[in-house]
């Protein structure tokens, strides 16, 4: 009785896309496996690929795993079928490199549409059919970057969309990037955040981020100091990109900005501007006030830290100024965060306060809706003098010989061409602000009515934000005393101004 042959069966399409479609994995074997019924063979293990290898067959798991089996059973003589001779490699060189080793196992190859021969003339034929499909590969990919950088130019973004982004269908066809909410308001309070001096560092950004448990991590579950770089120099945020791999321009995309352009200019400042120590994530939440708050002795800022006592651990703040008279001395974190919350506590205004405040903050707000009309103007008279400037510059280029003196006139252009976006930005949010009036009026005055609600907050960042929205200067604490007088901000400033001592403000004990 003849023994029945067994074949292996490869299947490869070039994207995980093709699995599901006409010429996808399944469809494949089916007819791989008709072929192997109606030689007699025996099918013993089917191997599936879902990539290129962009030339590399061991860049292929579905190759390395039918090579590897053939070693790990070199006893067997198998017959390998599969459906196309592309299959193999669409690459000369590849093809020839795999088929050998294939041989090298003393594997036989079988293929739905051609015939191996082995002859010259076979040889050469087969040659012949794997310079195709290499050529085939070439020209397609050629077409499929025509294409792409056709839409780049027309001003869509095509590659992976940044955290904060999905494409979506568009109108005019194809896919456009699309904020993707909860994502797209984190990213925009990390970029502002760390562009107004919220988040000093890269550090206190992603340690922002990492206060989100849904936002986008790594296999980890971590978020990577370069990914949060990244995040900060990703220049599509702003509704504008360029790609100088395709020679493709710096151009205004059709998605909706995360972040304005004058935004990612302060970040990219930031960035190259001087650095700043990373805050102890640690230390930094349980001591709000550490860096803040100064020694009332000398003026340094106090520190803080945990002791260990008999059975527990207890909260300080202490000064670490050697030449200080409190060096090493104590302060209960509970009667210095107590004392900050009654000053806190203290400015808060009366209701009649309030209603005066809320009268004035309209009149404001009517004044500055007369004042943007003439500042837009103002504007675009400065949009005039660039561009005037700008082709006063190309004129310039032209005459110049010097291969220095044009990349300067280029580097000049570029930066007229930045401002230009920047104040077109300006123009357009000219009259158009983030909420309505009575919105943005009654987020103020909760605020002005009631500080202490956002310090009374677990999160750090409300904390943080009562010592830049309340204080113009840092506070100094003296021991057993308390604060000296706070510098409030301008809001508070003012409300103090219009305050009658007895009956707006009430006096918090501790506070001098």
């Amino acid at each position: 009785m003849q023994e029945v042959k067994k074949a292996l069966i490869y299947c490869r399409v070039s994207s995980k896309k093709q699995k599901t479609t006409g010429g996808g994995l399944d469809s494949q074997e089916h007819r791989c496996r008709l072929y192997a019924a109606e030689k007699g063979y025996e099918v013993e293990k089917v191997f599936p690929d879902d990539v290129t290898g962009a030339g590399d067959f061991m860049k292929r798991p579905g190759m390395k795993s039918l090579i590897r089996y053939l070693n790990r059973n070199d006893h067997t003589s198998y017959i390998v079928i599969f459906d196309d001779l592309k299959r193999l490699a669409r690459d000369t060189l590849a093809h020839f490199q795999l088929r050998h080793t294939l041989m090298g196992y003393e594997a036989e190859l079988e293929c739905l549409n051609y015939t191996f021969e082995d002859t010259p003339e076979g040889e050469f034929m087969e040659t012949i059919f794997a310079a195709q499909g290499q050529l085939e590969r070439k020209q397609n990919r050629r077409q499929v970057i025509q294409k792409m950088k056709a839409r780049l130019e027309n001003g869509y973004w095509l590659f992976s969309a940044p955290v904060g982004y999905e494409y979506i269908r568009s109108k005019t066809g194809g896919k456009i990037l699309s904020p993707k909410e909860p994502f797209a308001s984190m990213v925009t309070e990390a970029l502002e955040g760390f562009a107004s001096g919220r988040f000093q560092t890269k550090a206190e950004v992603k340690y922002f981020l990492d206060s989100f448990p849904q936002y986008p991590r790594d296999s980890n579950g971590n978020i990577r100091d370069q990914r949060v770089h990244d995040l900060i120099s990703n220049i599509v945020y702003t509704g504008y990109y360029e790609y100088k791999p395709w020679n493709i321009s710096f151009r205004k995309g059709h998605h909706k900005p995360l972040i304005s352009f004058e935004t990612f200019k302060k970040n990219q400042e930031r960035l190259l501007g001087v650095a700043y120590a990373p805050a102890r994530k640690n230390i930094n939440a349980d001591f709000p006030l550490r860096g803040f708050v100064l020694c009332g002795d000398c003026e340094k800022p106090v520190t803080g830290g945990w002791s260990k006592g008999r059975n527990r651990y207890h909260a300080y703040y202490n000064c670490k100024n050697k030449g200080c008279s409190s060096y090493g001395k104590s302060i209960r974190r509970d009667d210095m965060e107590g004392a900050f919350g009654d000053l806190v506590k203290s400015l808060k205004p009366s209701d009649k306060l309030i209603k005066v405040a809320t009268r004035m903050f309209n009149k404001l707000w009517k004044d500055k809706e007369q004042l943007q009309a003439s500042h837009a103007q103002s504007l675009k008279s400065e949009l005039k003098r660039i561009d005037q400037q700008t082709n006063k510059l190309l004129d310039q280029i032209l005459d110049a010989e010097l291969p220095s003196v044009v990349k300067a006139y280029e580097k000049k252009i570029k930066s007229l061409e930045d401002e230009k976006i920047v104040i077109a930005e300006k123009i357009a949010n000219i009259g158009k602000p983030v909420k309505d009036q009575s919105q943005t009026l009654r987020t103020a005055l909760d605020f002005l009515s009631n500080p202490y609600k956002l310090w009374a907050s677990k999160r750090l960042e409300d904390k943080r934000a009562v010592l830049k929205l309340v204080f113009s200067e840092r506070l100094a604490y003296v021991r057993n005393e308390g604060f000296r007088t706070a510098i409030t901000t301008l809001p508070f400033n003012k409300l103090g101004d219009f305050c009658d001592p007895k009956s707006c403000l009430v006096e918090a004990a501790g506070v001098e």
